[in-house]
């Protein structure tokens, strides 16, 4: 059975790496989480107090740094590693959650992490999910998804994650945090965030995640002629 390319573009919070990992799973794809990669370079640049407006400087920080995902074998999921070493544990809080968008509406952080992404792409049975993935990193990709949901639905999710990670903090900051980068996404200079013109549009905001990942899969299984 041939191979395809999933990319899963869309909004902060509306549920696109939980349901990537899903569908992933079902059809025994590779997930990849291109946000994780974007989150490990922002913990990578805060760590290392590389400042994002020296381009000097983010070049050099850059040159260092080595992305690679490494399969969990009691989650069955893969985690972003960078220079060997696992990240996933602190990427996923306020203070980088607040900063990504900064960090990836740099122009030479998405050619280095695009470059990434379609290195791991190119065979192909793999589910990726990000901002840009059916517009710049696979525009040829068989199958594109465009999902978004209600701002409030979006922030109530994100809050319920973070809390399930002992991470604390308000809806009204999560809201305040969605927007921003909801604004920073769409309007940045590099690879915005839009949605591609042969994307299928899923709003998100009255499914479960099974029902994301059930019309999902039924649009993959119909590209694959599963």
């Amino acid at each position: 059975m041939e191979k395809i390319i999933i990319a899963l573009d869309g909004h902060a919070g509306c549920g696109k790496s939980t349901t990537a990992k899903a569908v992933a799973k079902e059809l025994n794809y590779v997930f990849i989480d291109t946000g994780a990669m974007y989150r490990a370079v922002t913990h990578n640049f805060l760590t290392n107090e590389v400042d994002i407006a020296d381009i000097n400087d983010v070049n050099k920080a850059l040159s260092k740094i080595s992305l690679k995902f490494v399969l969990n074998p009691s989650t069955g999921i893969g985690e972003v590693h960078v220079n060997g070493q696992n990240v996933e544990p602190f990427i996923r809080n306020m203070e980088i959650t607040s900063r990504v968008s900064d960090v990836a509406a740099i122009k030479e952080v998405r050619v280095f992490c695009v470059k990434e992404q379609q290195t791991m792409g190119k065979d192909k049975g793999i589910v990726m999910d990000g901002r840009d993935i059916g517009t710049v990193v696979f525009p040829n990709a068989e199958l594109k998804v465009f999902m978004t949901a209600d701002v409030k639905v979006r922030a109530k999710r994100r809050l319920k994650e973070m809390e399930s990670k002992g991470v604390s903090t308000s809806l009204e900051d999560v809201i305040a945090d969605i927007e921003n980068r909801d604004h920073i996404d769409s309007t940045r200079k590099e690879s915005p965030l839009k949605k591609a013109d042969d994307a299928v549009v899923v709003d998100t905001s009255g499914l479960t995640i099974e029902e994301q990942v059930a019309s999902i899969l039924k649009l993959a299984k119909a590209k694959i002629g599963a």
